[in-house]
């Protein structure tokens, strides 16, 4: 880390333990500069850490920066050139300004991105999609219609993130692990990764499936059950394809009335003689 950016984590983290005693003006200052470096991708909500169980630890500090933008700006009038709907939001936080240079591609028709996400070069913006403040979304990765990718969601080299796919952020509780989604992941459509889920690198997760941190999983190939541990979230192992399942409800009333509830499914892994989509529609069908 520079010495510019040690300096501004010291900041943050006195401002923060100031509470409301803060000084408004300077907690407003280091917020601009932390969503400056944002925007460059040079300081993330979390990042890679192999001495982890998930092999990612979160940056408490990044995450309390963000919270001090929303704690220390003003509501304003935030519209459109022209528009005909009025929007409000906080003036410390404005959507994100890309040049032609920056080599991210954002197709006309009502996408968005705060400004403090950072968008590699390569990115892809089908409309309508949204990228809220402190999500980092590497190169070549495609963003569909009605996506999106929440505060400080971390999201890899390659990822297809389908239409309807909602990757939540967690920006708070400050020290729990935003989602994560590792390099050359499929997200199907209207899928649902939530509450600091971590999807490894070439996973496939089918349309429909939902992932929370306290989601179990059930791995068929490997007869096991896969459950967040010691606090940490669920992690999705490498190369799994999961679909939508269903398990028995066996207590009280489930049994006699027929109760299943909703579950994902390890059904294989994939391998590189096996086109992940291809795999995909033959387990759906």
């Amino acid at each position: 880390m520079s010495d510019a950016l040690v300096s501004l984590r010291d900041r943050v983290v006195r401002l923060v333990a100031a509470g409301a005693g803060a000084e408004r003006e300077a907690a407003r200052a280091s917020f601009a500069e932390l969503r400056e470096a944002l925007s460059r991708g040079e300081v993330r909500a979390a990042e890679p850490d192999a001495a982890s169980p998930t092999g990612w630890q979160v940056n408490v500090w990044v995450k309390q920066g963000i919270l001090l933008g929303f704690r220390h700006g003003d509501l304003v009038d935030a519209s459109m050139d022209h528009g005909r709907v009025a929007f409000f939001d906080k003036d410390t936080l404005p959507l994100k300004r890309l040049g032609v240079g920056a080599g991210v591609r954002i197709v006309p028709g009502g996408s968005s991105a705060r400004d403090g996400a950072f968008l590699a070069r390569g990115v892809i913006c089908m409309p309508p999609m949204y990228v809220n403040i402190g999500a980092y979304v590497d190169e070549g990765t495609m963003i569909d219609s009605h996506a999106l990718v929440g505060s400080c969601a971390q999201v890899g080299k390659r990822v297809h993130v389908s239409a309807g796919a909602q990757i939540g952020g967690v920006l708070e509780p400050v020290g729990a692990l935003p989602v994560v989604v590792e390099d050359e992941v499929l997200l199907g459509g209207l899928t649902g990764l939530f509450e600091g889920a971590v999807v490894k690198r070439r996973a496939v997760i089918g349309a429909g499936t939902i992932l929370t941190g306290s989601t179990p999983v059930y791995d068929l190939p490997n007869g096991r059950i896969l459950r967040p541990e010691d606090g940490w979230p669920i992690v999705i192992p490498a190369g799994a394809v999961v679909v939508p399942g269903a398990r028995a409800v066996t207590v009280g009333a489930g049994p006699g009335w027929g109760l299943s509830l909703a579950t994902p499914v390890i059904v294989k892994y994939r391998d590189d003689k096996t086109d992940a989509r291809t795999e995909l529609e033959a387990w759906l069908r």
